[in-house]
């Protein structure tokens, strides 16, 4: 472990560095302990959630990877969750899936859910004093028919999936009230088609009305914030989904609630930090996916990328820090569980640290001017930043390890916990 005092002396000296371009990293470490990441739930358990047992995903998702010490139970998911948080500096939230309900030995069905299969949840969440986010959850169900939920031709269908939206938003509401900590509800559905359709047009009428009545009750955004997810294209859906980017930005923009930009949902080589000014042009607020496709939308754990750093980049350098509600949304269940959630946070908190000490003043005002020369040599000098040392002193000052430090506590949570589950 590295020593205390070797690493408050080094952040003195990065602190003196940083002050020769203009940043106050003391200020910066202020501005990255207010940022919250919602840490997503079904990364401890390979999106199984406690509806039922062995239920097979579907619907464009795919869970790679057996590495042992799976969470079994909701018990097991929040003590793994803890143990991760524990490491992870700053104060974050927990984003949970409706599918992940406690039915307590009686089932309800998901057009019948309500706040009380999901009263542990909130009762844990206030207990460790954190936010939570909320999903509604239209996959892995027999009323997936065909591949469709909100824009089946059924109305049958369409009304359970109604159902179940208006019952997941005032879930979140609950959730919010509860809590003292506005929810972000999220809505995305896996609808699509695998060959080229004869009907584009039917599907996304229908998805306007049943969202539409979805959202008709007004809901204190106090407590509930509403967020709808455009995606590409998934497994079985490679060539259509109604709900392209397309129309939920129409949808978004035209009912103003938030549109959640999936950094796994668009062309392989198209990244999402560019569409977030866009949008926030027209919306007050929008929501983020933060995930790492690999030739398709695989959802690996978030490492620093280049297209991490520039989402990080947007979102601080725009002044958008309390106007994007920044979620990861991954799952890799060929490493350790707990490490891929520990990993890909500390990575967007990275990334935001990143953002807030580079010389953005300098920069805006170098481009202000219209010297992109000087521009560039800076924004590169900048890359070679002692930030290692900020960091490290960040981790101290939240009392997590700094460095590699971690591993080791999680490892030790392996072997004296995971390793014992069957």
């Amino acid at each position: 472990m590295s020593n205390p005092k070797n690493i408050e002396r080094t952040y003195q000296l990065a602190k003196e560095r940083y002050a020769q371009v203009g940043v106050d990293t003391d200020k910066a470490l202020k501005q990255l302990a207010k940022i919250p990441i919602s840490i997503h739930c079904w990364q401890g358990d390979d999106v199984g959630g406690f509806e039922n047992a062995g239920q097979q995903l579907g619907g464009g998702l795919a869970v790679t990877g057996n590495y042992p010490g799976k969470a079994r139970t909701a018990q097991e998911l929040r003590g793994d969750f803890e143990k991760a948080i524990s490491v992870i500096p700053g104060s974050h939230r927990f984003n949970v899936h409706a599918c992940y309900a406690e039915m307590s030995g009686k089932k309800v069905g998901r057009d019948a859910l309500s706040a009380n299969q999901f009263k542990n949840w909130i009762a844990w969440a206030k207990a460790i004093k954190i936010g939570m986010d909320f999903n509604q959850t239209y996959f892995a169900h027999p009323k997936v028919v065909g591949g469709f939920t909100l824009t089946s031709e059924d109305p049958a269908i369409r009304k359970f999936w109604i159902e179940h939206g208006i019952r997941c938003r005032e879930i979140g509401a609950a959730i919010g009230k509860a809590l003292g900590k506005t929810c972000v509800t999220n809505l995305w559905i896996p609808d699509g088609m695998k060959d080229t359709p004869a009907d584009r047009k039917g599907p996304r009428e229908r998805l306007v009305e049943s969202l539409d009545a979805v959202f008709k009750q007004k809901i204190d955004k106090k407590y509930n914030l509403d967020s709808v997810e455009p995606k590409l294209f998934g497994i079985g859906t490679e060539s259509y989904t109604p709900g392209s980017s397309e129309f939920y930005i129409g949808y978004a923009v035209s009912r103003q609630i938030l549109l959640t930009l999936d950094a796994g949902h668009y062309h392989p080589t198209e990244g999402i930090a560019d569409k977030i000014s866009s949008v926030l042009c027209y919306l007050p607020e929008i929501a983020l996916h933060v995930s790492r496709g690999v030739r398709w939308d695989s959802d690996h754990v978030v490492t620093l990328t280049d297209e991490l750093q520039a989402i990080a980049q947007e979102i601080v350098w725009g002044g958008y820090a309390n106007r994007v509600h920044i979620g990861l949304d991954y799952f890799d269940a060929s490493i350790n569980r707990i490490a891929a959630w520990v990993i890909g946070t500390r990575n967007m908190v990275k990334a935001l640290l990143l953002a807030l000490v580079a010389p953005i003043d300098q920069l805006k005002r170098l481009e202000a001017e219209g010297d992109y020369t000087s521009r560039l040599a800076l924004m590169e000098d900048a890359k070679f930043l002692p930030a290692s040392a900020v960091w490290d002193y960040y981790c101290q000052t939240m009392n997590v390890p700094a460095g590699d430090a971690w591993l080791a506590e999680v490892k030790r949570h392996e072997k004296d916990v995971l390793s014992k589950r069957v």
